[in-house]
């Protein structure tokens, strides 16, 4: 019967290795937990809006998780609907009885493109983000 290699022999497997220098600056930060709950809780909260133009609904949801998402993770923790709450009003939707062009014109094309969407996110103040409480 052989027996098996020893873990402090064994080289490290390629897939396990952090680099020693952490990638930082446009796209880069720390994912929540989650975050595809961000999605789930945004697509409820928006689906209470009232859009001029329907094709425009589908954006807005990818925009609003992700800023969602990414208050989250600076707080450290999974997406809430206070996170959902906190984007819609920074982008003025939680007041808004319709959404016309003008407030879905910043979330153009975010469902279809990932890049846009990080973008998107790095575009949002951080400050503002961790500063505004639950709602």
């Amino acid at each position: 019967m052989p027996t098996p290699t020893p873990e402090f022999a064994r080289r490290p497997k390629a897939g396990l290795q952090r680099s020693p220098h952490l990638f930082a600056g446009s796209g880069a930060g720390t994912p929540a937990p989650g975050g595809g709950y961000a999605h789930t809780i945004a697509e409820r909260e928006v689906a209470k809006l009232a859009f001029e133009h329907e094709h425009d609904r589908h954006d807005v949801v990818v925009g609003i998780a992700v800023v969602a998402e990414k208050r989250a993770s600076l707080i450290g923790r999974g997406p809430t609907i206070g996170d959902v709450r906190v984007a819609l009003d920074h982008f003025g939707l939680l007041s808004a009885t319709s959404v016309d062009h003008h407030l879905a014109h910043p979330f153009a094309g975010l469902a279809h493109s990932y890049v846009a969407q990080r973008a998107f996110a790095d575009a949002v103040n951080v400050d503002e983000l961790v500063a505004a409480g639950d709602r």
